[in-house]
């Protein structure tokens, strides 16, 4: 299939050097074994918080259900970073991160992880998540923004995992469900939830959502829910006006779960974490709290979609990704990174 183009403005880096505001922007991928036992996310990022120079950061994770997680950063000057202009291609401390491939090698005191995987080719269409266009415009709201160029691939290639000691695990990664995302703003929601998955018991779902909630002044926004779906060549994207007055999310510290409709589509899911699975991360917001990052890429996942047609179908995961953004400190996960 030759899936929908995205916008090369949307794939490239959106930070401006010199900027006064602040500004946080972040390429990331990830792989799941199909089974759910392990998964791998990387991520490369930019932070800007004037007027101290902006860095650039290079995460990765090692998700291992049975062995326990290895997680990894570095930290660097922004200006030994490698961002593209018109496409996604990034280079941080030697991490490199494209549509087509994710290599890199990290070692913290926690352990090193090295990875070199080819991604590809694209199975499903890309997913821009804000319907208008001018949505994405800088100093416009959204203040977040986000977009998926590679919704649904395959990942092949190595990942050598050194927990220390000698203890040292080599992945040969096969047909790993794999994609690629790009997000960028003024800071992290004050409340937000972010899952994906591509590796469902029925096979070739791609769903994608994300609920938040934003601070306008002394005030929480309302939550907003936008859901996407791709299968067999459909795209549903319960992201327009009229769908998000529909849509309803709840996030809790270990859960997140929707409904939603629009486009002759009905939509439930539900999206939770156990303790053991999640790795806690620090974001730091140019302005603000810190947020916490509640991550876990081997989230179990009940999706239900009633499509046109009246075709109802109803599958699951061991093998989601969910991210919830909280300013609470209180969560009781142990903050790694």
């Amino acid at each position: 299939m030759t899936p929908r183009a995205v916008p090369p403005g949307l794939l490239g880096v959106r930070y401006r050097s010199g900027a006064t505001a602040g500004h946080v922007e972040s390429w990331f991928m990830k792989a799941n074994e199909p089974d759910g036992r392990r998964a791998l996310w990387v991520r490369c990022t930019i932070f800007a918080r004037p007027p101290l120079a902006p860095v650039a950061e290079a995460w990765a994770i090692a998700f291992d259900r049975h062995r326990g997680h290895v997680a990894v950063k570095s930290t660097v000057a922004l200006e030994s970073a490698r961002f593209g202009s018109e496409a996604l291609d990034v280079e941080v401390d030697g991490c490199l991160l494209s549509r087509e491939r994710a290599r890199g090698a990290l070692s913290s005191g926690r352990g090193s992880l090295a990875w070199d995987l080819a991604i590809g080719p694209a199975l499903a269409d890309p997913i821009v998540h804000f319907a208008s266009s001018a949505m994405y415009k800088d100093g416009l709201p959204p203040f977040s923004k986000l977009v998926t160029p590679v919704s649904d691939a395959r990942a092949a290639g190595e990942l050598r995992v050194d927990r220390g000691g000698g203890d040292v695990d080599v992945w040969e990664i096969g047909a790993w469900p794999a994609m690629v995302g790009h997000n960028w703003g003024k800071g992290n929601a004050e409340l937000y939830a972010w899952t994906h998955c591509n590796a469902w018991d029925v096979e070739g779902i791609v769903f994608e959502a994300m609920s938040a909630r934003v601070r306008v002044g002394p005030l929480l926004s309302p939550m907003a829910t936008a859901a996407f779906v791709r299968w067999r060549g459909e795209s549903w994207d319960l992201s327009r006006v009229r769908a998000l007055t529909k849509n309803r999310g709840s996030i809790s510290l270990r859960r997140w779960e929707m409904t939603g409709e629009d486009g002759g589509i009905r939509v439930a899911c539900d999206v939770a974490a156990e303790n053991d699975d999640i790795v806690g991360l620090h974001y730091p917001n140019p302005v603000g709290p810190l947020t916490h990052c509640l991550n876990t890429k081997l989230a179990r996942a009940r999706l239900e979609l009633h499509l046109p047609g009246g075709r109802i179908v109803t599958t699951t995961s061991r093998a989601a990704a969910l991210e919830i953004g909280t300013i609470r400190p209180d969560h009781g996960i142990r903050m790694v990174l």
